[in-house]
């Protein structure tokens, strides 16, 4: 079995355009999709036409979640903005996502945890806001009760993989379509890659285990850095152009 594994989109239809074209080239058939398809102050409808008609398995991201369970003038600045670009047919597609999915029996998808879209896996806040890793304790707890071999998350946006104590294999493909963000919960801290390119991962069965490729694919950042800076947010457009905020 081999796989494409992407996430955190955040509106971004070039890169995810420029993702679906190096996922053809390395002749990966098979896509799972782990959330946060559009919150941003990019294109939402038009990476919502592009994931309606390859119709991915995917899961719901915490802001795909806040998309419509929030009323719209409660929503945070990059919600409230892909909001207004969605369409009837997108909200209803983003309705009919599960939280979690088990794809053909032994890989496990969730978008923060398997209990939280919002929390993180394998990174925590310290409380000088600081990322730093958890301990593999912490790590394995957060798994219990999933027995497939491979798990899949994303929502922190940074590529990384960790194997647990009983052979199991934790993947997090980073961020197709943002490369940077701060966040004020559990406190106020920034996550930041230094790379704008797009990234996502490619996860292989062999004899000997699952084999794992981290893709960072090169696109137009440039402009959809000049799209967050005509829509108001700076950071954003810092973060697209460079990987800091």
């Amino acid at each position: 079995m081999k796989l494409a594994v992407i996430a955190d989109i955040h509106g971004n239809y070039l890169a995810l355009e420029a993702v679906l074209k190096d996922i053809e080239k390395q002749q990966v058939t098979d896509v799972v999709n782990l959330g946060d398809c559009f919150s941003g102050p990019l294109d939402a409808g038009k990476t919502a036409n592009i994931l309606m008609k390859y119709n991915f398995p995917t899961i719901r991201g915490n802001h795909d979640r806040y998309l419509i369970e929030q009323k719209h003038e409660d929503m945070g600045p990059s919600d409230a903005c892909s909001y207004g670009q969605l369409s009837p047919a997108h909200f209803d597609w983003l309705r009919a996502l599960p939280e979690t999915l088990v794809f053909r029996d032994e890989i496990f998808l969730c978008h923060g945890t398997p209990r939280s879209d919002s929390t993180y896996w394998m990174e925590r806040v310290t409380d000088q806001a600081e990322i730093v890793s958890r301990t593999q304790e912490d790590i394995e707890e957060e798994a219990r009760g999933i027995d497939c071999p491979l798990v899949l998350c994303g929502h922190t946006h940074i590529p990384r993989i960790c194997t647990f104590s009983n052979g199991q294999l934790l993947v997090n493909p980073g961020s197709i379509g943002c490369p940077g963000y701060d966040d004020d919960q559990p406190i106020y801290h920034k996550v930041e890659t230094g790379n704008p390119n797009a990234c996502y991962a490619i996860v292989e069965k062999t004899a000997a285990g699952w084999d794992v490729t981290f893709r960072q694919i090169a696109y137009d950042h440039m402009k959809m850095s000049k799209l967050a800076q005509e829509n108001g947010r700076p950071e954003w457009a810092s973060a697209l152009a460079t990987g800091w905020l």
